[in-house]
């Protein structure tokens, strides 16, 4: 079975346990720490999926770590994922648990590669397409600058792509006059 697949399966039972003991969003909280704390500590990650590092020390660094930082749950979730011999997916199982619950309260994150930094009013804009659109409770913006696309944006959401960018449109143009 593949690392997503199991992981997906990790999440969804923490946020199951997590909506249980009406602590869903303090789950989350403590899912997006361990994702940055991991994102900004690759030792960590090498740690986790070395399997010559014994259980007990692996969860003993995690406790070390995130014991004052992150829920009960959270902390004795991490220790049955480590004793089961599953500290791999730690990171793959954060990462699906923040998806999930993005999708269960409809938040729904767009990238917007734009030339310039974008205006307050092209991001509400932005926010109440995506809305209406995809159905969203809430739009968080990813910003990114291209200064290849000399001007416009490109909207990405999921797998859907909106293109409204002038190089775009010069790039159709120019293929059209090849012909």
């Amino acid at each position: 079975m593949s690392e997503i697949k199991v992981a997906g399966r990790y999440a969804k039972s923490l946020i199951d346990l997590a909506n249980e003991n009406n602590a869903l969003e303090e789950a989350k909280n403590d899912m997006v720490l361990f994702e940055k704390v991991v994102d900004e500590t690759p030792e960590l990650e090498a740690i986790l999926k070395n399997p010559i590092v014994p259980l007990d020390k692996k969860t003993g660094i995690l406790k070390g770590i995130f014991a004052d930082k992150v829920s009960k749950l959270t902390i004795t979730f991490f220790t049955i994922v480590v004793n089961k011999g599953r500290s791999e997916i730690l990171f793959a199982t954060a990462k699906q648990f923040i998806q999930q619950y993005n999708i269960i309260k409809g938040i729904v994150t767009a990238d917007v590669t734009s030339a310039t930094p974008l205006s307050a009013t092209a991001k509400e804009e932005i926010v109440a397409i995506v809305k209406r659109e995809l159905g969203a409770n809430q739009v968080i913006i990813n910003e990114k600058l291209n200064e290849n696309l000399i001007g416009g944006f490109i909207l990405k959401v999921g797998d859907k792509q909106f293109d409204a960018s002038i190089s775009s449109n010069l790039n159709k143009l120019k293929k059209e006059f090849a012909h």
